[in-house]
This record gives structure tokens, sequence and C-alpha cells, in this order.
């Protein structure tokens, strides 16, 4: 707000405009949207000393850090969705495995707060011709790849709103960009109205054909944000947020979360947090807070 200067004769006026604008912006910085991105690699990989044991405890404690309303999860087996719901009581999970629609293979989990939002719909698609056909693969995808989503009422805000987390393809350049074509026509069909968050590891990079489908061009009724993007306008050779467990920073970013309106970005980080050299998974958890 800007700062009122008026002569003496208006200032009990400018008090009370300026005391209601201020618990205005208060009201609304008192209930910012928490969201996080997290690829957090299969249990499985045989990663010897950064195996899913030696650093699921860190990672949880890199979850707790930032302390999300909204997690966002890739590449998470049913045990390791298992193991982070025992670790974050506070949380509703939405999760199936890709390749049966049930258990079997890597989820797009999602953790949201269960006291903060009314859970109104969720489901899953999967990125390929026949979106509703768990374990469907299309084009040159070289394994299944989905969408899980969420339809949740803010109970602080009074807002609904709709979430889509997601993981696509890291060979199939033509997947990719199919995959944010579905993805824009289902949030067309599903909620052309309702503001949406996706998160998610695109194996892209901003300048990708894919990345500009996926966001939307001006004049488009539906025109993304790319969060990071909007605070940190000058990109940086060094926004990697996959490092392959060496904490590399040189590179582009391939996990984002974007936002449409009215939701805003007011922070976007990409957390490089670590223990001794020691990191939680093989990608930087990608953060915003949303106003």
């Amino acid at each position: 707000m800007n700062r009122l200067t008026r002569w003496t004769g208006c200032a009990v006026l400018c008090m009370l405009v300026a005391v209601s604008a201020r618990g205005q912006t208060n009201t609304e910085h008192a209930t910012p949207l928490r969201v996080m991105s997290f690829n957090v690699r299969y249990g499985t990989a045989p990663d010897s000393e950064n195996r899913w044991e030696k650093r699921r405890d860190l990672l949880v404690e890199t979850i707790r850090r930032f302390d999300p309303d909204l997690l966002g999860t890739q590449e998470t087996l049913f045990f390791q969705a298992e193991f982070l719901s025992t670790q974050l009581p506070a949380y509703t999970r939405v999760g199936v495995g890709r390749d049966d629609g049930h258990t079997k293979g890597e989820q797009v989990t999602i953790f949201f707060k269960t006291d903060r939002f009314e859970e109104l719909a969720t489901g899953h698609f999967w990125l390929s011709e026949r979106p509703e056909q768990p374990g469907s693969r299309s084009w040159d995808a070289a394994i299944t790849r989905m969408v899980t989503w969420a339809k949740l009422r803010d109970r602080k805000r009074d807002q609904v709103f709709l979430w889509l987390n997601t993981h696509w393809d890291h060979v199939g350049a033509q997947a990719r960009v199919e995959s944010a074509k579905l993805m824009r026509s289902w949030l067309a069909d599903q909620a052309p109205e309702a503001p949406v968050i996706i998160t998610g590891d695109f194996n892209s990079v901003e300048d990708s054909p894919q990345y500009r489908y996926l966001l939307g061009a001006d004049g488009d009724k539906l025109k993304l944000i790319d969060t990071y993007r909007r605070l940190h306008p000058v990109r940086q050779p060094d926004e990697a947020s996959f490092h392959d467990f060496t904490g590399k920073r040189e590179g582009s970013r391939i996990d984002w979360i974007l936002c449409s309106p009215p939701f805003g970005p007011v922070e976007a980080t990409i957390d490089h947090f670590n223990q001794g050299g020691r990191y939680p998974s093989d990608h930087f958890s990608v953060t915003a807070v949303l106003q």
C-alpha cells in the first residue's frame, strides 16, 4: 500500500483508509498457499549410498522444513507413499500406480493438509491417446506417464481450485508435446473457470515447445504463470533442478510449479537443502508461496 500523505484537514479520513487497507492486506498475507513439487527418486533404484533407506529421513526433513500445504511428488512407489503418510500424518494422500491404477508402478502422489482443504473430487488420467486406461502409453513415450488431480476447497479462503501433479516422459519428444496438449484440453473440459495449480517433473526446459503449449499463449482463456520465472525473470546458468545426487546447480529447471490467476507467486525457490553433501533425492525440490 502506498503511504498516504495528506494535509491535516483529511488526516482522520486518511487514517481510516490506511487502517482498512492494512487490515485487508494482513488478512491476505495471513493465509498464503505453500506449494512444493518433489521428485523423490523411486525407492528401488540401485543408488548405493544414496538408496532410499539412507535418505528417506532427510527427505522427510526437507518437506517439514518448508511445511507445504500442497505437496506433489513424482516417482513415488507404493511403499514410499506409505512411509511418507506415516511421517506426515497431517496430510491426506491421493495416488495410484501408473501401471495398473492401483499399487503397481510409480505414482505421482499428492499430499494436502487435511484440516485446511475440503476434498471435492480426485482422480487420475494417463498421458496417452487412451487417458482413462491405466497403464496406457502412446506416441514415442518410453514408459507409462500419468496425472493425479484434486479439486479442493481452501477452508481458509473459501476458494475452490484444481491441482494437477504429473511426470512427463524422459525420452519421447512428441510425447511431451502431446502431454501438454492433453493436459490443457482436459483443463478446458473439466474446469474452464477454476483457478489452477500444476506441479511436476516435466523433463523439459522452458524454451521447449511443450512448455509454451502448457503455459498457453497471450489471449488464451487459461494463461498459466511459471512461478519461479515470474519472480526471477532473468534466466541464470545455475537453475538446475535435477542434479543426480551431486548437488550441481549448473543447468535449467525441469521441475516447475505453475498457477493461474487469481493465484500469484510471492516466493519461489529451488531448494538446495542437504546435510554435509548428502541429498534427499536426485532432484532438488521446487517450492512456491502463492497469494
